[in-house]
């Protein structure tokens, strides 16, 4: 048995063992790649004895020589970002304005090998470093950020797009730095299909809270009449706006309100203007399914009690435990049909699941 296999059946068997005493179907695998499966990384810059190097540390130690990892490579991060790592490197050592007081970096990466880079400081920035960091722009072929207190200097662009292949069809997303994105691309693709094939023989019309940049909302969208999602953060509003609109998907609308605000306003204990200026009327939507993809904290419970007034609950989870709790509820109301495990964390004990659920 691998380290990857052995691993991956702990993760399920653990989830069989939370989910006991539920009525519970056969749970679903979908794996890893072993490696290179990360679009995104992060690593503070060393710099010790006139050298500098990408480092890590333990988890849970503050940083300090003792708990120092030093990463010249990641395996775990895509091959486009390891690629780039020593050439980045390499040519930052070589310029004064780029190497000193460079504190850390962020990579976010494609599939394409498009990389955006965010290089943080420790000092002002001004004409000259950006002067520097446009040639290592050019030089690498990469889009470039530059971070210090109170400064964000954007030299290109702040997002990367992102095609997701999902059952033959490819999705474009735009990706900004900052904001929340799948980690795994090709296991998030799989989580997009398995959405779908759970939609595909449902109908009517699509609720969908947290949506962030339309990451499910996109693909979803093809199985349901109409679909309203909701997301409080604007960065993630304004990406899933630009989604919807270069996949020409027409039916899906956004309303920039947190789960409990909907639920507020879906029970009309509270109008909301937002909901007026963006021409959306709750009337307008006959709601068959609801699509679920909460933080770790899980759901609230009132927006718990608003879930379980849908026929069928599609239910992403990040965090198994406040999975179960939420199901401990639902399930008075609502069968298990489906369940999955997703490996989107591969060698660590977080755990990607989700279930659908069809009303007694």
């Amino acid at each position: 048995m691998t380290a990857y296999t052995q691993q991956l059946d702990q993760k399920i068997q653990y989830l069989q063992q939370l989910f006991q005493g539920l009525d519970f179907p056969e749970i679903q695998v979908f794996e890893s790649p072993e490696q290179h499966y990360r679009m995104r990384a992060e690593f503070r810059i060393w710099h010790e004895g006139g050298e500098m190097f990408y480092a890590m540390f333990e988890r849970g130690q503050k940083a300090s020589g003792a708990s120092l990892i030093r990463c010249d490579q990641f395996p775990a991060a895509s091959e486009s970002i390891n690629a780039l790592m020593p050439k980045l490197i390499e040519a930052a050592a070589q310029n004064p304005e780029l190497k000193n007081r460079w504190y850390a970096v962020e990579f976010l990466s494609a599939l394409s090998g498009e990389m955006l880079v965010t290089m943080i400081y420790h000092k002002k920035l001004g004409e000259a470093w950006q002067c520097a960091a446009e040639t290592l722009a050019r030089e690498l072929g990469i889009h470039v950020i530059g971070r210090s207190r109170g400064q964000k200097i954007v030299l290109t662009q702040d997002y990367i797009t992102e095609e997701l292949n999902v059952n033959g069809k490819t999705f474009r997303y735009r990706q900004v730095e900052g904001s929340f994105t799948q980690p795994n691309a090709r296991v998030c693709e799989k989580m997009l299909g398995w959405a779908c094939d759970v939609a595909q023989n449902l109908s009517g019309d699509l609720l969908e809270l947290y949506c962030g940049n339309g990451n499910f909302t996109l693909p979803l969208s093809q199985h349901f009449r109409q679909v309203l999602a909701t997301e409080v953060s604007k960065t993630s509003v304004y990406a899933a706006q630009w989604n919807i609109e270069v996949n020409q998907r027409d039916n899906i609308k956004i309303a920039r309100l947190s789960a409990e605000e909907f639920t507020e306003a879906y029970t009309q204990s509270r109008e909301f203007r937002r909901l007026q200026e963006q021409g959306i009327s709750l009337k307008d939507y006959g709601f068959s399914t609801i699509f679920v993809d909460p933080p770790r904290a899980g759901v609230d419970d009132e927006t718990l009690k608003l879930i379980s007034q849908f026929d069928n609950i599609i239910y992403i989870s990040c965090n198994p435990e406040t999975l179960r709790a939420n199901l401990d509820t639902l399930c008075q109301t609502h069968t298990v049909e489906r369940a999955a495990l997703f490996d989107q964390f591969p060698f660590t004990h977080h755990i990607e699941s989700g279930v659908y659920l069809k009303k007694k």
